[in-house]
């Protein structure tokens, strides 16, 4: 069965970082692209980033909130994405999710056009400012 499931959350000072890790099994790694999700407390689910191993284009995309602080990347041999998150904020703040794409490409993170078929189950991100 398609598993993902997310870790490396926790409480961290602003300024500081963390690695989330999202392991995926059940499926055929690089057929797929991933992309990272977070929600905070009364705001929508926000795209932050997604990786396509197997793309020769958008393989990478990264929210703006994301862009010079965070980055996404991947281990094939242990079916595994990663995000480093630094210079984390307050702001960022939200339960971290990791979800398939129903493709092999980013293009972007529009709910309401691109479809997401497997989510892990959720990692906290708790930033102290």
């Amino acid at each position: 069965e398609v598993q993902l499931v997310e870790s490396g959350g926790g409480l961290v000072q602003a300024g500081g970082s963390l690695r989330l890790s999202c392991a995926a099994s059940g499926f055929t790694f690089d057929n797929y692209a991933i992309t990272w999700f977070r929600q905070a407390p009364g705001k929508e689910r926000e795209g932050v980033a997604c990786i396509a191993n197997g793309a020769s284009g958008g393989r990478t995309v990264y929210a703006g909130s994301a862009k010079g602080r965070f980055t996404i990347s991947s281990d094939t041999a242990k079916n595994t994405v990663y995000l480093q998150m630094n210079v984390l904020k307050a702001e960022d703040t939200a339960v971290y999710h990791c979800a398939r794409v129903e493709r092999f490409y980013c293009s972007g993170f529009d709910l309401k056009t691109i479809v997401y078929d497997y989510w892990g189950q959720g990692t906290q991100v708790t930033v102290t400012s």
